[in-house]
């Protein structure tokens, strides 16, 4: 319905006003308030002891012009009025919720697509609620789901908790409620960091070519810069260490960074993966495997603690690496 199409009375010029103010349809506000009417009428008659079997069928006649309605019956092609005598009271006041909920489902629908647009980004949040499977977190003026597939592991977050959160998603589940997906686990939440904290990587002078993440435990960041002049790694690392102990500060302090050097020589990309291990010599590369020796006294700072270093490694490389003490 043409908002500037209904008539001029309170009724209408106060449905006109909201939907115009609010970005929503007219006839989707009396619409819904003649299914409210609806359903109150049935909460009405069973208060007075009358059930009303799901099967039956109401119309509503709803008049613009005043916003005076008549609740109708339908049984076969034939209608009967069924309006209360002073049903009037309830009616008022389910209008005034019908409209007051479009008004909140307008805002949220405003706000949500708002942070459709910055899906990928980084947003400070504090934590509302504490779930078992699931944190509430305040953005801005809306909350958000920190699930806990999205959380770093072993990263218990208190309420009250300052973090700052990748929007990851939007989601909407069968009844059509949408809720912002937050992550602190994915790699793009590395990136948008880097990108933070490193001007070169936030102008694109720097690139992220390969994350690869043990969210909580250890991540190995490839970079690289087709501009002269420019270090990559020595831009993330930052004079005396000081953007990557900031990229560090909003990460779990058990999490390590290693920023390397991305190669498309796949022999010096491995070499340089294997960090902070040193003399590495690639043997054999085979379809998905690579054959690696190191010097003895090196061998454990290529494998890592529990094999984390040289498997991270093969995820940046996407190679199975193994590795061997130089004979």
């Amino acid at each position: 319905m043409d908002i500037k199409k209904l008539p001029k009375t309170e009724f209408a010029v106060a449905v006109a006003q909201i939907a115009g103010e609010r970005n929503i349809d007219p006839q989707d506000i009396l619409d819904s308030i003649e299914l409210g009417l609806v359903s109150a009428y049935k909460r009405d008659q069973k208060e007075h002891g009358v059930i009303i079997p799901d099967e039956e069928i109401f119309e509503v006649e709803l008049t613009p012009e005043t916003g005076s309605f008549t609740i109708f019956k339908v049984v076969e092609d034939k209608r009967t009025d069924v309006t209360p005598p002073g049903f009037g009271r309830i009616a008022a006041q389910t209008a005034k919720q019908v409209i007051d909920q479009k008004i909140r489902e307008a805002e949220k629908d405003k706000i949500i697509s708002e942070y459709e647009r910055k899906i990928g980004s980084l947003i400070a949040g504090v934590v509302l609620r504490i779930d078992p499977y699931r944190l509430t977190v305040g953005v801005g003026k809306t909350e958000a789901i920190y699930p806990r597939d999205e959380q770093i592991k072993n990263e218990n977050l208190e309420l009250g908790s300052k973090k700052l959160f990748l929007i990851k998603s939007i989601v909407e589940d069968e009844t059509g409620r949408k809720d912002i997906v937050l992550s602190r686990r994915d790699s793009k939440f590395i990136e948008e960091l880097f990108a933070r904290e490193v001007p070169e990587v936030g102008n694109k002078s720097v690139t992220i070519d390969k994350i690869a993440r043990e969210s909580g435990q250890r991540t190995k960041v490839a970079v690289s810069s087709s501009q002269p002049g420019i270090d990559p790694v020595g831009s993330c690392i930052g004079q005396k260490g000081t953007r990557i102990q900031a990229v560090l500060g909003e990460l779990p302090s058990e999490e390590k960074v290693d920023v390397i050097a991305y190669s498309k020589n796949i022999n010096q990309f491995i070499a340089n993966a294997l960090s902070p291990a040193d003399n590495v010599k690639v043997l054999t590369i085979k379809d998905d495997y690579a054959q690696v020796e190191v010097p003895e006294e090196q061998l454990a700072l290529a494998i890592g603690s529990g094999g984390e270093n040289v498997r991270l490694a093969g995820i940046l490389c996407g190679l199975e690496i193994k590795v061997q003490a130089s004979k």
